[in-house]
């Protein structure tokens, strides 16, 4: 079994993503989203503690980031979600 990536577009948006590193890439821009949030203030769940979303950020780009350090990690992350957007094939859904 192979397991081969990719995302599928209608009408010029995502409708899903499909293998392990097209989740990776969701669960990415779904970490910058976490982050941005965090750092305005607010708190999201008990299990996403800024601590937490700031490791889970050194898991995508191998740097280590400090309390606080939101704006680095969210920068850094967006690079990896660009790197990956351009790898992934997008097959059109009609």
């Amino acid at each position: 079994m192979t397991e081969d990536s990719y995302v599928t577009v209608r009408d010029n948006k995502i409708t899903s993503f499909i293998g392990p590193d097209a989740t990776h890439l969701f669960q990415a821009r779904c970490l910058v989203m976490s982050l941005r949030v965090i750092k305005s203030g607010f708190r999201l769940t008990r299990g996403a503690t800024p601590t937490r979303m700031l490791a889970l950020a050194t898991q995508f780009t191998g740097q280590k980031y400090k309390r606080g350090e939101y704006d680095r990690a969210m920068a850094d992350v967006q690079v990896w979600i660009s790197t990956m957007e351009s790898a992934l094939p997008v097959i059109e859904e009609k």
